[in-house]
């Protein structure tokens, strides 16, 4: 099949708008040529002559986000994995967001800063705050208040003045968070995240509260994690997915002699999308108030004193905050260890937890 658009490389039709997205859906067709080729890889080949081609990076993000659908030769509708590989006579829509504004603006947000120097800052960020900006939350982010907190603060970070965001925790996930404000802090911190502390500079510690209580005092999950086959919005273990490891201990139970729920402490090895909510979920302990992976065990709550349940339900999340962050300082090599205690909501539970 060839496109009518003949200023396109390869087999494509011209981009049309799309009404529900406000953005453009582009249909590429799939060449004998092209048999074998990543899905990846085809597209970003395909799309290169577009004024503003995405890059293959962001190819995956909206693979990964269902932007990406088979539109013939499948039955899935939806492509699960950035590397499938391709077939002759498939045909796959692509929808192109609209591009989010190019310079992210400072916006006067409240932050609590608990460290701050020329090179890095450390943030408590609260739960119900976006990291960085994206289509689905173009402004009122972390980047956005960090922006106002020290305009200008950030130098030469990919050639913009813009904040070095090292590594992310989900929205509705409260805790410590490092952003870099150089170029140089923040390679040298990306390395170590990089490390998932395997060469000891890095240490990340996330208190997580569980239905039940696992069977053994500490133990490691090491099980991939990919997105779902069945829901783009979820990540969930695969055989094809990628490493994951969560190791984890718990610190106190309730509700005994049934353990109702547990605290546990998490420490990541590896970094991923959803991971501690993802592997706890697996092995039958999902966390307390989790919108996506939760709902099995959301009975359950009953069984809990009213104080606890009106806890809970105030909550309107996940209950889970990244409660130590350590590394190694990129200018000076100080280690540097950052504690936080449990926010209003979480301590809240947990009092009430206590007395189930």
């Amino acid at each position: 099949m060839m496109s009518s658009h003949d200023s396109s490389p390869g087999s494509s039709s011209p981009p049309a708008p799309d009404a529900a997205s406000g953005g453009t859906t582009i249909t590429i067709c799939v060449e004998e040529d092209d048999k074998g080729v990543r899905l990846d890889k085809l597209l970003t080949d395909r799309l290169a002559h577009l004024p503003e081609p995405p890059s293959r990076s962001r190819i995956r993000v909206l693979i990964e986000t269902g932007q990406v659908r088979e539109a013939a030769g499948g039955t899935s509708g939806m492509i699960i994995e950035p590397s499938a590989k391709v077939k002759p006579g498939a045909a796959f829509t692509v929808t192109l967001p609209p591009p989010a504004p190019a310079e992210p603006q400072a916006q006067d947000i409240p932050l609590t800063i608990v460290y701050e120097d020329e090179t890095l800052i450390v943030i408590d960020k609260p739960a119900g705050l976006v990291v960085h900006p994206a289509p689905g939350n173009p402004d009122m982010t972390l980047v956005n208040a960090l922006l106002a907190h020290c305009p200008d603060g950030f130098t030469g970070i990919g050639g913009e003045i813009r904040p070095g965001i090292v590594h992310r925790i989900d929205k509705d996930t409260s805790g410590l968070l490092v952003v870099a404000k150089t170029e140089g802090a923040l390679k040298a911190l990306q390395a170590q995240f990089a490390a998932h502390g395997r060469d000891g500079r890095l240490s990340r510690a996330y208190i997580a509260f569980v239905w039940g209580k696992p069977g053994t005092f500490r133990g490691t999950i090491d099980a991939p994690l990919g997105r779902s086959a069945q829901n783009r919005r979820k990540m969930a273990v695969r055989k094809d997915g990628r490493e994951a490891i969560t190791h984890f201990q718990v610190a106190e139970s309730y509700g005994e002699p049934e353990a109702l729920v547990s605290r546990l402490v998490c420490r990541l090895e590896t970094g991923r999308t959803h991971q501690i909510r993802v592997h706890l979920t697996h092995k039958g302990h999902p966390l307390l108030g989790d919108p996506i992976y939760g709902g099995s065990h959301a009975t359950r709550k009953v069984k809990l004193s009213p104080d606890a349940q009106a806890c809970l339900a105030a909550l309107g999340r996940q209950a889970l905050h990244a409660c130590e962050l350590g590394f190694e300082h990129p200018v000076t090599g100080e280690q540097m260890l950052f504690e936080s205690p449990l926010p209003a909501d979480l301590a809240a539970l947990e009092a009430a937890l206590r007395q189930t």
